[in-house]
This record gives C-alpha cells, structure tokens and sequence, in this order.
C-alpha cells in the first residue's frame, strides 16, 4: 500500500494514502505517481466538514515513487506494517480496512458510507 506522510495542515506528519483536493480542470481519477486506475472504490461523505472523500483502485506501474511537495515522504507498506496510529483521516483508515477485508475475501466492491466527527479530526 503506497501512504504519503503529510506535509501541511491538517494532520502534518500524519500518513495519508495519496489523494488531494480537486482543482479547477482536474479530473477525481489524477495521481501524483505513475498509476493505472481501475475503478472507484470507497465514497465517504463527511458532514461535519461539508466534503465527500472518493478514492479509487489503481495499480503502480512502476516504483519510481518520490514526495513531491506536500508530503514529507511516501512509502510502500504491507498489510501488518500501516502506521494504523498514525493514520491521517477517518476515511482514509476506513478505506484501508475496506480494501484490507475485501483482499482477504478474495472480491473488491464499491463501499459507501458516512465518517462522523472524530476526536482526532476535533
């Protein structure tokens, strides 16, 4: 699993899979590294902050992975290595648990759901 350690604010320091907010002439589907995206696979809303966060499957097509201005660095994890307590945002340790059950089951799905205000979100 390929997470970014973040280097702004909110949650500085904190690993995030590797995502951003949608700028003008942007598609939901760019990537910083160099990936094949195959489908979306977890929408969570998030009421409290007027968002909703979509993260899409893809593969790397390469390890030429670098940290580009946001991220103080970006590493490759397996499953019993992700820094859980150091895990940026509800949503996205609640879509690595999606895409952790769903490997183990054998079949990935679209998942959908609703991220309430967290302690560590304040």
């Amino acid at each position: 699993m390929l997470l970014c350690r973040r280097a702004i604010e909110p949650r500085y320091g904190y690993w995030t899979l590797p995502a951003g907010f949608m700028e003008m002439g942007e598609t939901t589907s760019e990537a910083g590294a160099r990936v094949e995206v195959q489908s979306l696979f977890s929408l969570l809303n998030v009421p409290h902050a007027h968002q909703v966060h979509l993260f899409y499957m893809a593969r790397l097509l390469d390890l030429d992975i670098a940290a580009g201005e946001e991220s103080l660095e970006v590493k490759l994890f397996e499953e019993h290595k992700i820094p859980w307590d150091e895990i940026a945002f509800p949503t996205v340790g609640q879509t690595l648990h999606f895409f952790f059950a769903d490997r183990a089951a054998g079949s990935y799905g679209l998942h959908t759901g609703d991220i309430f205000r967290s302690l560590r979100e304040g």
